[in-house]
């Protein structure tokens, strides 16, 4: 496990997550859950040409040509594969672009998402409980299971029921049941599957298992 005080390595995978302090909501509206999408999605490029709140102000043909200019020039801090927002926590998973990206990807995101969140509710103070956690993804199969275990949060957690998985707007589960995004590096997810349909069979098949695990983990450590 790692954080800002730990190197991690340019050209590999990681699981990053935070809570919110003192496990507070992070995200209790429709709007927030929206900004936040922005933001991980905006601030995954290594060079924002203009300020996300400059950003939002431009008209949605502005907003698409200064994102199709970032994709074509492929300089990215992070490349994002898979992540998911949750009332009270985020999971992304990571492969880190340039030295330092991460750390500085998450910074952004966190900070500007900090600053909005106050804004709109009146409060000071960090959002997100101190340094995030970062878990080194070692082999080709833990990254496969592991972007099963973010798209599964949603039903996991109880959030939402099992039919409306794949219509949980704040994961990058409904990119991958469409073939991919730009904004998201999904190939070496998908690619290991003959059909896009196979993909959400891998995940939606092992759903009541990973949930059983959820209830027993809490009966035990009483954790969150």
């Amino acid at each position: 496990m790692a954080g800002r005080g730990f190197p991690l390595v340019t050209g590999e995978y990681y699981h990053v997550f935070n809570r919110g302090v003192a496990r507070q909501p992070t995200f209790i509206s429709t709007s927030n859950y929206k900004q936040a999408i922005l933001a991980l999605n905006y601030y995954r490029y290594l060079k924002p040409p203009v300020k996300l709140s400059k950003f939002k102000k431009l008209s949605l043909a502005e907003r698409q040509k200064i994102l199709n200019q970032k994709i074509m020039a492929g300089e990215n801090l992070v490349d994002i594969v898979s992540f998911v927002l949750m009332p009270n926590h985020f999971h992304f998973l990571l492969r880190q672009a340039v030295d330092g990206g991460i750390s500085k990807y998450i910074s952004q995101f966190t900070n500007s998402y900090t600053r909005y969140f106050n804004t709109k509710n009146n409060r000071p103070g960090p959002v997100f409980q101190g340094v995030f956690k970062a878990v080194h993804v070692e082999t080709g199969e833990q990254l496969l299971h592991l972007s099963r275990y973010i798209h599964l949060n949603p039903y996991v957690s109880s959030v939402i029921k099992k039919e409306k998985l794949d219509t949980y707007l704040w994961s990058s589960l409904p990119q991958y049941l469409k073939g991919g995004s730009p904004e998201l590096e999904t190939k070496i997810i998908l690619s290991q599957f003959t059909k896009v349909f196979s993909y959400r069979e891998f995940v939606f098949n092992h759903s009541d298992y990973a949930r059983e695990l959820e209830i027993v983990k809490h009966l035990i450590l009483d954790i969150e």
